[in-house]
């Protein structure tokens, strides 16, 4: 068994060229859906957390999306929340629409989202952010975009909470909690050299 330990360039060096199984940590394009059940105190506080406690991490938040009955108080509670931070915000279509009549929008760190952007493991004050239809275009979206690393919703449905929980294959899925929690010894797991995204 290989466990490689370095940049994403080794990492997959190893993997394509090994002839025994490779456990892997690979990227960390994590996600937090805001559910059209979610409460926007935690909403804005669990995205602050999750991408601007320490941005350069695995487990740092790349890509929010948020449902479209939560666009209009959700894109502005929790867009003055991140550039409070000092966030920069890649916006698509929809979320840009809705930024663009708020106090903090800034042209100049309010920037339109490309396809990249959704892909982006930025480890930087950097954030994707998204509209989706439902939690079915959410799940579509973190198994399209994403690592398999670590998603969060946000949501007092508990029905929606466990359907997200049944439904997300990454390595770690969480309910009203930050990304960051995916951490060996938050999860009372010990030391860690990283997050596995690999199923052998």
């Amino acid at each position: 068994l290989v466990i490689p330990r370095g940049g994403e360039g080794l990492v997959r060096f190893v993997a394509q060229n090994s002839r025994v199984p490779v456990i892997k940590h690979y990227k960390g394009v994590c996600h937090l859906y805001l559910d059209k059940a979610a409460d926007a105190g935690k909403a804005c506080a669990l995205a602050v957390n999750s991408k601007a406690q320490r941005p350069g991490v695995c487990n740092a938040l790349e890509t929010i999306l948020i449902h479209r009955d939560r666009v209009d108080d959700l894109v502005p509670a929790v867009g003055a929340a991140l550039r409070g931070a000092g966030v920069t915000l890649h916006l698509d279509a929809r979320a840009i629409a809705r930024a663009r009549a708020e106090a903090w929008f800034d042209p100049g760190v309010c920037l339109p989202a490309t396809e990249e952007d959704l892909f982006a493991e930025y480890l930087s004050l950097d954030v994707a952010v998204a509209v989706v239809d439902d939690l079915d275009a959410a799940i579509l979206h973190i198994q399209t975009y994403g690592s398999e690393h670590t998603e969060s919703i946000v949501t007092e449905c508990y029905g929606t909470a466990e359907a997200f929980l049944t439904r997300v294959n990454s390595s770690v899925v969480l309910v009203n909690a930050s990304t960051r929690f995916a951490d060996g010894g938050q999860l009372g797991l010990g030391a860690e050299i990283g997050i596995s995204t690999t199923k052998l």
